[in-house]
């Protein structure tokens, strides 16, 4: 009853977060940065499915990522699609992608899996790069202001304070996604899977079965976030295959702690607040979030919720200490 509490308490957290850049006085920064932070964050519960459920490091998930950018530049600009066609596109795109490579990795494990997955990504970034159709190094320039009718109305438009409704959107229902998740027959399966294979094999569990499908349902999500980051952009190039989104991905899932309900979206939100608003350069920028990544691995597995237990353990045995 408490978790269930918590969890609809931190649902409507991120409910009211679409009020945040009208309390910061509506500047056109405050909507970018939360602009960003909704995609990006969308972009890492989609690797946590894989690194939280399954207990595997999916260094391929940018494929995935860019897979929903190029398909929405692609079908916009060569075809004039709509955004609804397009995200349409982005998530079958990503569901064939990910059923080949979930069907490669089928019988790898960890390393390996972690290996074959960022080899794919490799290869994905070096055809986008040399594929004439996809841009080649230029990448896809000119992707329309995104357009999404609804009823007469159009949801869509070209600048960050006109795509926050639509990032906001996507992420309550990634977060409402994920929530179900936990809860279905395919997530209980997939932490069992992780966390005793010899029962969950005794009980009946298919464990590839589980692993495949997991795969395959946590690609859409990622997609739909490179969807959205093109028209964010109006541009889409080999970029987004950069080891810098992966690292992004990583660190957000793993900084406050993972399987936790809001934990890639308050991860995503310190790292992006950090470099809008207190940059210390590009380059910087890459080196303070790697050297993230690695202290809390190295020194807080459990993340910042590790750290506060950690603290409020202490605090406990104190009192029984000096009694």
């Amino acid at each position: 009853m408490i978790k269930r509490h918590s969890t609809s308490f931190a649902l409507v957290l991120a409910g009211l977060a679409y009020f945040v850049p009208t309390v910061a006085g509506g500047a056109p920064a405050a909507y970018t940065a939360c602009t960003t932070i909704a995609i990006l964050a969308v972009m890492s519960y989609g690797a946590d499915l894989i690194l939280s459920y399954l207990g595997e490091v999916s260094l391929g998930h940018t494929v995935f990522w860019a897979a929903g950018g190029y398909a929405a530049a692609l079908l916009s600009v060569n075809y004039g699609w709509n955004g609804w066609a397009t995200a349409g596109g982005a998530i079958v795109v990503a569901i064939v992608f990910a059923c080949l490579l979930g069907l490669a990795t089928l019988r790898t494990r960890e390393f390996v899996f972690s290996l074959v997955t960022y080899a794919a990504a490799v290869v994905a970034m070096e055809i986008a790069f040399n594929w004439s159709y996809l841009g080649g190094s230029d990448g896809i320039v000119g992707v329309p202001p995104l357009d999404l009718p609804f009823f007469g109305w159009n949801l869509g438009g070209g600048t960050n304070d006109e795509l926050w409704l639509i990032a906001w959107l996507l992420l309550m229902i990634t977060l409402l996604f994920i929530h179900r998740f936990r809860r279905s027959r395919l997530g209980i399966s997939a932490l069992m899977v992780h966390m005793n294979p010899d029962l969950a094999t005794a009980l009946g569990v298919d464990a590839r079965r589980v692993r495949l499908a997991v795969f395959v349902t946590s690609a859409p999500i990622s997609a739909l976030a490179g969807w959205l980051y093109a028209y964010q952009r109006a541009y889409v190039g080999t970029d987004m295959f950069e080891s810098y989104f992966l690292v992004l991905m990583l660190t957000a899932i793993v900084i406050v702690g993972r399987r936790m309900i809001l934990g890639p979206l308050v991860g995503t939100a310190l790292i992006i607040v950090q470099q809008n608003f207190f940059s210390i350069g590009g380059d910087g920028d890459k080196i303070v979030l790697g050297a993230v990544l690695a202290a809390i691995l190295l020194l807080w597995p459990k993340g910042l919720v590790g750290v506060w237990d950690l603290l409020t353990s202490r605090r406990a045995q104190t009192p029984r200490q000096s009694a």
